[in-house]
């Protein structure tokens, strides 16, 4: 190109070393490069999508425009390894390490408990430490911010914030209650111990950090044309060979693009590569001519003109969103309007990851629908530059004629969109910029609109409404804009304004994105927003009072926190570590990237890897499986199925009773993602795209996927279980009230952050070692036993630590590594796989939803006296564990109450889902919703007010629940009434009532729930654990249990247990991994049961042992620990000791009913606050309050962040989760497969105010040292957030005179929320939508 010679090699400084690729592939990312390539596998695959931030990491590169160094974080996992070729790359493993020095950055989020599973860490690491290079001084509100690209599944980001707000200006001086030695005086905590001491941390010195190349800033590194081809892949297609490349380049100069334009109309044009990636992993995308604008400086300028501020089209949102600030400040503020309209929806687009490198041009010209900009830049007018070779520049208005259809524009295919002009406003112009998701920050609009008025004399002179989310092109009002042109600014407008949006924006019932009704109405409400903004503008005295706050932006609050636990004293930290808030032992090693997860293991010598044939249908007949194409691609080594089992019924296996899970499906497919094959190459990326070789043809048949479905067809499992309690009969004429409702719910993707992973061995022959992110190492064995004809005791399954479980990974994993073991025995070679993040959603099964039929008597001031309750779930394909979710369901149908009658009724449906299976929780969430929606109901057709009826039926001490057993001791109305004090509900309720007097759409409100959780397994076999512990004979222990590390501390507790019965410090008791030849036969980490467990295990190993040594102790008082072993071990003392436990006085007949299902009662009280916006149905949560029983806590960190970590997955439970299901022609199919799509809570979806206190002076005798089980409990506390919003909801539907109750499904989406409001533009809206009997999705329920 201009006869300049191109270079084909990258060269890319990787943490300050200078690597040379001669053989680039350009469709190879950033992430998949440092991990396979170079063994940086600090950077985590957690999405793929760019959703997660898990594989963050640090570009630096040097600005030959403006002569600066530039820091930014990016997304390895959708960066092309070829977009960063001339930069320098820091992944976590480059700013520190235990072998030399931590970074204090590493230090602060592991010291302050910031770091559970893991996974999630580097990610977070590297987005604060790219903050600090580029502001080490950074307010509060700088590190809220920096962190809406990462997400976290475990800890609830309170433990994040607080960490890394040490950073803070002025931190410790400005009344910030995550300060340590911070003395609260507000009723929530007096003398409270901190869970960190931060004057201990590292002092963060700026002239340490590594220095940018120097070789970079040489001339000759400056960018040239570059030409990289990938490499050749080729398959057999009915008789004929095919093949696929893929080439980038890369121009330096304009002239260069247009010629590359011009040669390549098929080509990809390129900036950030933030949508091709994703497009190329999700969709299959093929894409074989790259053309990168990265260095054609003309598309790189930001200048100020005469009409506006005229932006590059290169040019990222991060760089456009400085400018604009910049200027806003500077220009007067009639003039920048429109910037500020922009920078609006700057605040909500992706995260700050995508942010800095997605370009405004490619948002542009990927036209979609549902852009945050482009309904903006329709509105103002701006103006787009496009050029080719030789047809010059041209401009044209972004317009309806230029987004012409579904994501094309009117541009030819040899022109280039060179920059876009965005106009100053005049004084009488006024615009805005509105958007609502699913999740506030980092989401895809599901309605957005960019709104422009121009007015003379308070009349329109020009007015602009355009909406995206509406239809297949961001879509312009325009009937409603020519209505309103000459109207004045006043109500009879508003009315005019919202009966033609409708007129102009047409809806069917099976719209695409599905929510007519909601899209209407936030249509309506965003004119209403807007028509207020203007009339606040230039008459606000003209705007109702109560009405006046609905113009507000959203104005993010800094967030605050307390942590309340009984105080130890840590003068015995050396020789009694329980009680003390030690960190996680391997948060360290998780903050510097050393730790190590499946997928993180080395290569071994002639790995292969898998990659899965999956259904895609939830019910089909399978009529043909011919992998013969990919068989024919080089690399690719076998296809494995059911055919290459010896035996067919090896294909079968059992979870628990029922034999019907296979690991390859053959004639017929029962529900999407379930394995028909598994194709086995070379390496990953040939095995993905032999994947795509292998022709299955299905012949569709009906599927059922709802719980309806399955009520009508009859389709359950067995058996039905039974729950009967006093005499109903006789309650129900005796009840001065009967009431009758239905509760609703959905289920929920665990994303877990480490997607399924395995390593299939093979040892001498005949042995299989198996490493496998599961929380059931023992079922992993067998199942690979049963399937390989292998012997258990050949087959070692063993496993590090996890990134996340959750239950997930219960008994689903044993599916992957029956087909690895089946394929590395075949192979005689080790075999890898690790999911990508849609195939985990697609194929591993969710929590249960759930639907549930009630009848409840009660007495007039609301006590209850009698339920009569139909449960049924959503068992999906297979069996699974859904009797015994049902079973936790029905026996936790009461929570926290007191209810002397019942007859309860539960069934588990089949259907065409992915098996359900565990879930945090287990079924209790759904059936404690249940009894939290009946006392609702019960409150308000009583007339009263609903937490006193809560209050009035809680359970005390020596009650019996609804199945028949003792709960003792039972201190809830002690947590309730303490709650109250603390949180100082009473006065808040006096000033959320007359905030509510005041406002018409927003409404503030609370909401007091308990939390009644049983522990143990349901199966009274599970109950017992296993432990080892050896003592070397230099006094050094390694411990080892039948439980699994997923980031809950597991083995930091065990580690705290064996330090205090031995006596020794912690520092000398280690715990390697969970092997199935160490501890055999070891149940599931799951129940919240593992403490408990192996907790007592470990402890009686270390009584053993201690018992062995005392005589040597007592022989020699002035010895050390080592005086003492060396002295047993030179007697000959055995220094190994296994540890058993089993759980006593358990076992529940479902038949009689008698018995004791549980050992005891972990309960707690949760009071959350929000604030409600009824026009979108958005929320705020402004404050939580927990006070939880935990016993007497072992280690108070870890159960603060379990309490934590619960609490916000169920805010994403009852509030932001749902899974979307096809209906019509592709009924089945999943949407929800990708953070992209499915929205687990971020950091500003936590409570501005959380406050977590450990109820004092409690010890529980039935666990070890007094503790209590924690990681299941505190989930349901969520639900306060639920009824809280209902309560808003409520409140707004009184102002508008309907006072009857009201039914609300879970999760209370925004759409839920908005819908369930009773108001005139919501009435007007539902009526609008044309119904033609059909729905884009269905629910689970």
């Amino acid at each position: 190109m201009d006869g300049q010679e191109a270079s084909k090699k990258i060269v890319i400084f990787v943490n300050g070393f200078k690597v040379v690729e001669d053989n680039a592939d350009p469709e190879m990312t950033l992430l998949y490069y440092l991990r396979k390539k170079l063994g940086l596998t600090g950077s985590k695959l957690g999405c793929g999508e760019g959703g997660c931030g898990a594989c963050t990491v640090m570009v630096s590169c040097y600005d030959r425009m403006t002569k600066k160094i530039k820091h930014y974080s990016v997304n390895a996992c959708i960066s092309l390894v070829c977009s960063v070729d001339g930069m320098a790359i820091t992944t976590v493993e480059g700013i520190g390490s235990t072998a030399k020095r931590i970074h204090p950055v590493q230090e602060r989020i592991a010291k302050a408990h910031g770091s559970q599973c893991g996974f999630c860490t580097p990610g977070i690491v590297m987005s604060m430490y790219t903050l600090l290079r580029n502001n080490p001084a950074p307010s509060e509100a700088d590190i809220e911010s920096v962190f809406d690209g990462n997400l976290c599944r475990c800890t609830g980001y309170r433990p994040i914030l607080a960490g890394y707000k040490t950073f803070a200006k002025g931190y410790g001086c400005h009344g910030c209650t995550d300060c340590p030695s911070k003395e609260l005086n507000n009723g929530i905590a007096m003398n409270s111990s901190t869970l960190f001491d931060s004057s201990k941390f590292l002092p963060l010195d700026v002239t340490q950090e590594p220095i940018f190349p120097p070789e970079l800033l040489e001339e000759n590194f400056s960018p040239k044309l570059l030409i990289v081809k990938g490499p050749l892949s080729q398959w057999t297609h009915d008789g004929l060979t095919k093949s696929y490349q893929t080439t980038w380049i890369r121009p330096v100069s304009f002239s260069q693009l247009l010629e590359a334009r011009e040669a390549y109309h098929n080509a990809k044009i390129v900036g950030g590569s933030t949508e091709i990636t994703v497009e190329m992993k999700v969709k299959g995308c093929e894409y074989p001519i790259f053309i990168s604008t990265q260095c054609v400086s003309e598309l790189h300028h930001i200048q100020l003109r005469d009409k506006g501020l005229q932006i590059g089209a290169a040019c990222s949102f991060t760089e456009i969103a400085e400018e604009m600030k910049m200027l806003i400040a500077k220009l007067p503020a009639h003039q920048t309007r429109a910037f500020g309209a922009v920078l609006e929806m700057l605040r909500w687009f992706a995260g700050e990851q995508i942010r800095n490198v997605a370009t405004l041009g490619g948002n542009i010209m990927t036209a979609s629908p549902i852009s945050d900009i482009n309904p903006i830049l329709m509105a103002v007018g701006a103006e787009l530059m496009i050029s080719s070779r030789k047809g010059g520049n041209r401009i044209v208005r972004a317009d309806e004629k230029f987004f012409v259809s579904y994501r094309k524009v009117a541009v030819k295919p040899e022109e280039v969109l060179v920059s876009i002009l965005v106009p100053f406003t005049v004084e009488s112009e006024y615009v805005a910029a509105y958007k609502v998701a699913r999740r506030r920050e980092d989401d895809i609009a599901i309605v957005n609109a960019g709104m422009r008025v121009i007015l003379k004399e308070n009349k329109v002179f020009k007015c602009d409404m355009v909406f995206g989310g509406r239809d297949a092109v961001t879509k312009r009002a325009s009937a409603t804009e020519t209505a309103l042109n000459g109207m004045k600014w006043d109500a009879l407008l508003l009315e005019k304004g919202l009966e033609n949006i409708l007129q102009d924006l047409p809806i069917n019932s099976d719209v695409i994105g599905g929510m007519p009704e909601y899209r209407q109405a936030t249509s309506m409400s965003f004119f209403y927003k807007f028509y207020i903004t203007v009339l606040r503008e230039i008459d606000a005295k003209c705007v109702p009072a109560n009405e006046m706050n609905i113009a507000d932006l959203y104005v993010h609050q800094l967030t605050k926190a307390s942590q309340v636990f009984q105080h130890v004293d840590n003068s015995r930290l050396l020789d009694d570590p329980v009680g003390q808030p030690l960190a996680h032992l391997s948060a360290i090693k998780q903050a510097t990237g050393e730790a190590v997860y499946v997928d993180d293991i080395p290569e071994y010598k002639n790995e292969l890897y898998g990659a899965v044939v999956w259904s895609r249908h939830a019910s089909a007949k399978v009529s043909l499986v011919d992998p013969g194409e990919a068989l024919s691609m080089p690399g690719v080594r076998a296809f494995i199925s059911a055919k290459d089992l010896q035996e067919p019924e090896s294909n079968a296996f059992n979870i628990v009773t029922v034999t019907d899970e296979k690991v390859f499906v053959e004639d017929e497919v029962t529900s999407l993602g379930q394995m028909i094959g598994l194709v086995i190459a070379s390496d990953r990326q040939t095995a993905k795209r032999a994947v795509k070789r292998v022709k299955v043809e299905y012949k569709e048949l009906p599927p059922l996927l709802t719980i309806q479905d399955a009520i009508a067809a009859n389709s359950f499992y067995e058996p039905t279980r039974f729950i009967k309690k006093g005499d109903p009969r006789d309650a129900f004429a005796k009840a001065d009230h009967i009431i009758e409702g239905t509760v609703s719910q959905g289920g929920q993707e665990h994303f877990y952050f480490e997607t399924y992973a395995a390593i299939v061995i093979p040892r001498d022959g005949d042995e299989l070692e198996i490493i496998s992110s599961t929380q059931n190492a023992n079922l992993t064995q067998l199942t690979a036993a049963k399937v390989t004809g292998i012997p258990s005791n050949r087959i070692v399954v063993k496993l590090k630590r996890m990134g996340g479980g959750f239950g997930g990974k219960e008994t689903r994993t044993v599916l992957l590594t029956c087909a690895l073991a089946l394929a590395a025995k075949r192979c005689g070679c080790p075999v890898r796989l690790m999911y990508d993040r849609d195939e985990d959603m697609v194929s591993t099964g969710t929590r249960h939803p759930a639907y549930t039929k009630y009848k409840v008597g009660c007495s007039k001031k609301g006590k209850l006296s009698v339920v009569d309750i139909d449960v049924y779930i959503n068992g999906g394909a297979t069996l699974d564990l859904s009797i015994a979710v049902l079973e936790r369901m029905v026996s936790h149908l009461a929570n926290a109450y007191s209810i002397p009658n019942a007859s309860v009724r539960g069934r588990a449906c089949r259907t065409n889902l992915p098996s359900c299976t565990a879930f945090r929780g287990f079924g209790a969430p759904q059936g404690m919703l249940v009894a939290e929606n009946i006392i609702a109901k019960v409150a308000e057709t009583c007339k009263l007010d609903v937490n006193d009826v809560r209050r009035i039926n809680l359970m005390v001490d020596r009650d019996t629940n609804i199945y028949n057993q003792l709960v003792s001791p039972c201190h809830l109305q002690r947590c309730w009434d303490e709650l109250m004090v603390k949180a100082d509900i009473e006065e808040r309720k006096k000033k959320l009532d007359n905030f509510n007097k005041g406002s018409k759409w927003k409404k503030r409100s609370l909401s007091i729930v308990p939390t009644c959780f049983g522990i143990a397994f349901g199966s009274s076999f599970m109950n017992q654990g296993g432990a080892l512990v050896h003592i070397y004979s230099d006094g050094n222990i390694l411990l080892t249990h039948g439980g699994a590390e997923m980031g809950q501390g597991l083995h930091t507790k065990m580690i705290q247990i064996c330090a205090r019965v031995l006596g020794v410090p912690t520092s000398k008791v280690y715990v390697s991994e969970t092997a199935t030849n160490t501890v055999a036969n070891a149940q599931p980490t799951a129940a919240s049961m593992s403490t408990d467990l192996y907790g007592m295990a470990v402890k009686d190993a270390c009584e053993q042992l201690k018992g062995r040594l005392t005589p040597y102790m007592e022989a020699n008082l002035k010895g050390s620990w080592e005086d003492w072993v060396k002295a047993a071990y030179f007697d000959r003392v055995n220094l190994s000791a296994n540890g058993f436990y089993k759980l006593p006085n358990i076992g529940y007949d479902w038949t009689t009913g008698e018995g004791n299902l549980y050992s005891y009662f972990t309960c707690g009280v949760a009071c959350s606050q929000v604030e409600v916006d009824l026009l979108t149905g958005e929320f705020e949560i402004a404050r939580t309050d927990i006070l939880m029983d935990v016993g007497e806590s072992i280690n108070p960190a870890i159960d603060i962040g379990q309490i934590e970590g619960a609490f916000t997955q169920g805010v994403g439970l009852f509030t932001l989760e749902e899974h979307v299901y096809l209906d019509g022609n592709a009924r089945g199919q999943m949407i929800t497969t990708g953070p992209g799509a499915y929205k687990i809570p971020g950091f500003s979806d936590i409570p501005k105010e959380f406050n977590v206190s450990l109820l004092s002076g409690v010890a529980n005798q039935k666990a070890v040292f007094n503790s209590k089980a924690i990681g299941e409990p505190p989930l349901f506390l969520a639900s306060s957030v639920f009824f809280a919003i209902r309560e808003a909801i409520k409140a707004g539907r009184l102002d508008h005179g309907v006072d009857e109750y009201f039914e609300l499904n879970s999760p209370a989406t925004v759409e839920r929320v908005r819908i369930a409001c009773s108001d005139k533009i919501l009435k007007v809206a539902k009526e609008s939508v044309k119904n033609n009997g059909k729905s884009w999705n269905i629910l689970p329920y």
